[in-house]
């Protein structure tokens, strides 16, 4: 009994510390003598997920929840190891279990809240974290994320007071410093670029503070018309962004071309009767949030936002990954899935977001790698693509910071990487305009910003609605929205953004060079 007291404390000390080996090691002999402790299987569990042990984390929290389940903490960790492993609705599922605990927690109700987020739940996201940051005033993550969360409210005026509070508790929380930046237009009379230039000189061996404050600067100083300035700090930032990511041109040829190859060996059959989905895809950056915006706006369309369901689904269908396995064992494993029984188990995955109407949007830019497959799928669905001038699109993936934890977006911190991923999915879309006649409406960005009414009328006609004049009013749509573009899209229709790239074009010089080797135009 007493080894154990001793084991347990250890095990406290080392959970506290986030020592994750330590807890997995300390956990195994003390579950050993209590098989039904829901603190140490809760304990274990977590230490899994961290681990990326996902069996391992899902069979100690799911054991945690069936011995105590109205400890919201087990049923709110069990929805992060679900939602890890792709299960959205069941980790939605769990959440709303946890939610109904009340939980008192600071750390509970963040998790909740990141949970939310991701399940687009996006109210129940604010409100948990919005408890959070009552509960834990001075902890800076919890306020950039509440921040982050009234930023895809529309509350842009209150998210820049919470990054103010988070940079008031920890002056050292970068992301918040990226995230002010982009919150409204600098201008030379208000900005934040001294206090940028000063952190960035003072912290220069801290690789994460180098990126934010670089990538803030590149954005501020472009407001101010100091170009020169901004592609230098972009470039430097970008490039540490990268340096932990090492990413090899060729996979993403092979993957690109074994699409097409398993496509084109792939027959069709019945699929799904359902026309609810509508894709909206593309290269991100290139309006494809704006397109969905219009669509939501409609009384007939919900927005689901940006659904990984359907990759998830045809990896389970066929028990491999598409973008990973070779072309041969992909192509029979392909051939024998049942697409009306895949549409199914995706619309069962995604009804926990796609509301009661009688369309809905998956806007997952990347789903351009899927479309051969949701044409199978889903005969009736409607898909449209988002084209853009092409060095725009190029400039505009550079500009962002995207996510590092997913591999989609690893050709996007280097500029020459980026020309040549956008000369696949270019000679892709043209893979599939030939191979999907007038299954795929494509939409330019600039004729949107352009000419908005005729554009907009061309998309609803696409998928078969009736006019709505709310839909040339998308700046209105009060519903939240969750990406780069959260900000941009709450305003009205604009053209500063279009040709942005003539403004950097003597360092596009390379860039410039990849496009049109490959027969992209230039304009």
């Amino acid at each position: 009994m007493t080894d154990n007291r001793y084991l347990h404390a250890e095990l406290i000390a080392a959970f506290n510390s986030r020592e994750w080996d330590r807890v997995s090691a300390l956990s195994t002999p003390l579950l050993a003598g209590y098989p039904d402790n829901a603190d140490v299987h809760f304990i274990a569990g977590t230490a899994a997920l961290e681990r990326h042990e996902l069996r391992r984390a899902l069979r100690h929290l799911n054991r945690a929840f069936a011995l105590a389940p109205q400890r919201a903490e087990f049923p709110a960790g069990l929805a992060r190891a679900l939602l890890t492993a792709g299960e959205s609705r069941r980790a939605k599922e769990f959440a709303d279990i946890a939610w109904a605990c009340a939980p008192s927690n600071a750390t509970t109700l963040n998790i909740l809240g990141n949970i939310f987020s991701e399940c687009s739940a996006h109210a129940m996201a604010l409100l948990a974290f919005k408890r959070a940051v009552v509960l834990a005033p001075r902890h800076a993550s919890f306020r950039y994320n509440l921040a982050t969360s009234l930023v895809n409210a529309g509350d842009i005026a209150r998210a820049e007071s919470e990054i103010e509070a988070c940079l008031l508790s920890n002056p050292h929380h970068w992301r918040s410093h990226l995230a002010l930046a982009h919150l409204a237009t600098q201008t030379p009379a208000k900005n934040h670029l001294a206090r940028l230039s000063a952190l960035l000189a003072s912290h220069v061996e801290d690789t994460e503070a180098q990126i934010c404050l670089h990538l803030a600067l590149a954005k501020e100083h472009e407001d101010i018309g100091d170009f020169s300035a901004s592609f230098d700090h972009l470039i430097q930032g970008k490039q540490l962004a990268g340096s932990a990511l090492p990413y090899f041109a060729e996979q993403d040829t092979a993957v690109f071309d074994a699409i097409k190859r398993v496509d084109s060996a792939t027959k069709p059959r019945h699929g799904h009767d359902s026309n609810e989905p509508i894709f909206v895809f593309g290269m991100p950056r290139t309006g494809t949030t704006l397109v969905e915006r219009i669509l939501s706006s409609h009384p007939e369309v919900a927005s689901a936002g940006e659904l990984r369901e359907f990759g998830i689904a045809i990896r389970k269908a066929c028990g491999a990954d598409l973008l990973t396995s070779s072309h041969d064992s992909i192509t029979a494993r392909i051939s024998s899935i049942d697409w009306r029984q895949l549409g199914e188990i995706y619309l069962g995955s995604t009804r926990h977001v796609t509301g009661h109407t009688p369309h809905f949007i998956d806007k997952f830019t990347h789903n351009f790698l899927y479309a051969g497959f949701i044409a199978k799928t889903f005969p009736n669905a409607k898909m449209i693509c988002l084209r853009r001038n092409p060095v725009d699109t190029c400039l505009s993936n550079f500009r962002q910071l995207f996510s590092r934890k997913l591999p989609y977006y690893n050709y996007s911190f280097d500029l020459a990487n980026t020309g040549n991923y956008f000369i696949l999915f270019d000679r892709l879309i043209t893979y599939w305009r030939q191979r999907l006649p007038g299954r795929i409406l494509e939409v330019d960005y600039e004729d949107l910003v352009h000419t908005q009414r005729a554009t907009t009328k061309m998309i609803i006609d696409f998928c078969r609605l009736p006019w709505h004049e709310g839909c040339l009013n998308f700046h209105a749509n009060t519903s939240p929205v969750a990406t780069a573009s959260s900000v941009q899209v709450r305003t009205t229709m604009y053209t500063s953004a279009v040709r942005r790239w003539h403004k950097y074009k003597p360092q596009l010089a390379n860039l410039l060079s990849i496009l049109e080797r490959a027969g992209i135009k230039i304009d």
